[in-house]
């Protein structure tokens, strides 16, 4: 193994193994898609292509139920809309990657990205090689992480009944963890109240999408107010 490897395999591991979180929303993707009758095959696909646990979670539910490919395309891009901001922030930083820039934005998750905003480099590692093996590795876990949990989640010793309340309680961690990590409580405060108005005026079954776009233009909005 090389150094270059060594140092990006070190930074990946606080992310991936502490309480396995990272591990166990894959593994959950994989079961939900198992008990929802897709293959292991789909579970490996979307590890591949799609390559956003929140949303991998939520598809399972849309896919359930019949949603259209227009909803799932909605919601896919409210749900990741944060990793276009995301992506500006490193476009200068991987375009001079050739070949890899494309794979660096399309992957630039929740995960690589908090560690590559605190990762400190030493002098006698290659930078950009350090942000592709970093990047590599983490989506490979989760790759293998969604296929572990579709091959073996009837083989878990215990009862996985309500396993798909995994979802729910995904977001409601990630926004416990935003409110105490982030400096301004106005986008958590905006998500909320446009659900609130949204569930009450449209219903349980209509309103997401709406109250998501609501939060989407309130933010947008504010930005320019705020600067």
């Amino acid at each position: 193994m090389t150094k270059n490897f060594i140092f990006s395999f070190k930074q990946v591991v606080p992310i991936l193994f502490p309480y396995l979180f990272y591990l166990f929303i894959g593994i959950a993707f994989g079961v939900l898609m198992d008990t929802a009758g897709y293959s292991v095959g789909w579970s490996f696909l979307s590890g591949v292509f799609i390559y956003a646990g929140s949303m991998q979670i939520v598809m399972v539910s849309l896919l359930v139920a019949g949603s259209s490919l227009g909803t799932i395309t909605m919601m896919t891009f409210f749900v990741n809309a944060r990793h276009i901001f995301y992506g500006i922030a490193f476009i200068d930083r991987f375009r001079s990657m050739g070949w890899k820039y494309p794979y660096m934005i399309v992957t630039l998750t929740d995960e690589v990205y908090s560690i590559l905003c605190n990762v400190k480099y030493p002098n006698d590692v290659d930078i950009k090689k350090v942000d592709f093996k970093i990047t590599l590795i983490c989506h490979l876990v989760w790759i293998l992480s969604c296929v572990a949990g579709a091959m073996f989640g009837k083989l878990l010793p215990f009862d996985l009944t309500g396993i798909e309340f995994s979802a729910t309680a995904f977001f409601v961690t990630v926004c416990i963890n935003h409110w105490h990590t982030m400096a301004s409580h106005i986008p958590a405060i905006t998500g909320l109240i446009s659900a609130l108005l949204g569930f009450f005026v449209l219903g349980p079954n209509q309103f997401i999408l709406p109250a998501l776009s609501l939060t989407v233009v309130v933010l947008i909005g504010f930005i320019p107010l705020k600067h």
